[in-house]
């Protein structure tokens, strides 16, 4: 199936030679001679890869490029160019095509463009399959952990272990992100930067996993001499593309004057990952129409320590609702919750000798801050 391509162009003699060259390097070719038909030959077969010339009458490349986009977004598109239409090219690529060729085609400018979008591919499938069996490994886990002795205290641990992978799946998904940007721009920085929230995000599963028996054991904290603002960087860097997903407004405000302290970065990450989340959320669920907005804040406290402030304009709390907030397994989000990310913040939270506070009112908004010293 990887090897199924769609070439669209309304010349035919284009159609037949590069059908001859895509056939020789080993694809199994579907040609369509302008976009109407492209879709229709597309909702049969489904290929991976699709080659389109930009100009063509009726639907041209750019149009039949966003339609694909929107429906299938995972599909690699190619564009075909003149010499004179690059800054249609270069248009095609802000709406997520893989690459572009010029005419005439070199066969291996060709050959290249296709592997990039092969290996796009493949980088997706390894993905997916590596997240899902990180899964498949911590859901193994955690049915010979409910069945064990400490079944109350690891039975609240595997319930929160649910929720924080939820969390960092988005953490791998803005990784994926940022090297298909690497990728489709052949910008090394971005490669890297991707690779490593990626790399970093799998590296927290395997973890969480792993270590579950002793997270549940112990109630150690395990103390760095760290830069209070790095987790918060680090949480607001994972959900960027949710934001931008449902069209909200994630701000920062890091104070540079904080001095480094002494904590457990890891878990102070999950309860800002937590707390972000769920301001994220409110927001989603708020359908007042306002400009949705959500922000993530550190300063310095009066006694040489640090808060970190998470606020929204969501949807808000009423008073009973924010009484019942850090109780085990109450949850607003229905079977969407699981009723223990807050409750494990502030347990995290109460083991640093720290304090959290929320202030809400309905329909206007909430605010989370962690005080640690």
């Amino acid at each position: 199936m990887e090897n199924t391509i769609l070439l669209v162009d309304d010349e035919e003699g284009i159609r037949k030679v590069l059908g001859i060259s895509l056939a020789d390097m080993g694809y199994a070719v579907h040609t369509a001679e302008n976009g109407e038909e492209a879709l229709r030959v597309f909702a049969k077969i489904h290929p991976p890869i699709v080659l389109t010339d930009i100009k063509m009458p009726g639907m041209d490349g750019i149009e039949l490029l966003k339609t694909l986009k929107q429906g299938n977004p995972d599909t690699e598109v190619i564009m075909i160019t003149g010499h004179g239409d690059i800054e249609l090219a270069i248009k095609s690529l802000k709406f997520e095509a893989t690459d572009f060729v010029t005419k005439p085609i070199n066969d291996d400018v060709l050959e290249i463009a296709l592997r990039r979008a092969r290996e796009r591919i493949c980088m997706r499938r390894k993905l997916k399959e590596y997240t899902e069996n990180l899964e498949r490994l911590v859901e193994e886990k955690t049915n010979k952990l409910i069945d064990a002795e400490r079944m109350a205290a690891i039975g609240e641990t595997v319930a929160g272990l649910s929720h924080t992978i939820k969390n960092i799946a988005s953490g791998l998904k803005g990784g994926t992100f940022v090297l298909e940007k690497g990728i489709e721009l052949d910008d090394k920085t971005y490669l890297t930067q991707g690779w490593q929230m990626v790399k970093g995000n799998v590296d927290k599963i395997k973890n969480l996993s792993l270590n579950l028996l002793n997270y549940a054991k112990s109630a150690e904290l395990h103390y760095e001499i760290c830069d209070p603002n790095q987790p918060a960087k680090e949480v607001a860097e994972l959900m960027i593309p949710a934001a931008k997903e449902h069209s909200i407004a994630l701000k920062t405000e890091f104070d540079k004057n904080l001095k480094p302290m002494r904590f457990d970065p890891e878990n102070i990450h999950l309860c800002l990952l937590n707390l972000l989340t769920n301001a994220m959320d409110a927001c989603k669920d708020d359908s007042g129409g306002k400009h949705r907005e959500v922000l993530i804040r550190t300063t310095a406290s009066e006694n040489g320590g640090v808060e970190y402030c998470i606020s929204d304009n969501g949807c808000g709390m009423d008073e009973d609702i924010r009484a019942k907030i850090f109780q085990s397994f109450f949850t607003t989000k229905g079977t969407g919750g699981t009723g223990i990310g807050l409750m494990l913040t502030k347990k995290i939270v109460d083991a640093h000798k720290g304090q959290i506070s929320v202030r809400s009112e309905q329909d206007k908004g909430s605010e989370f801050i962690i005080r640690l010293s």
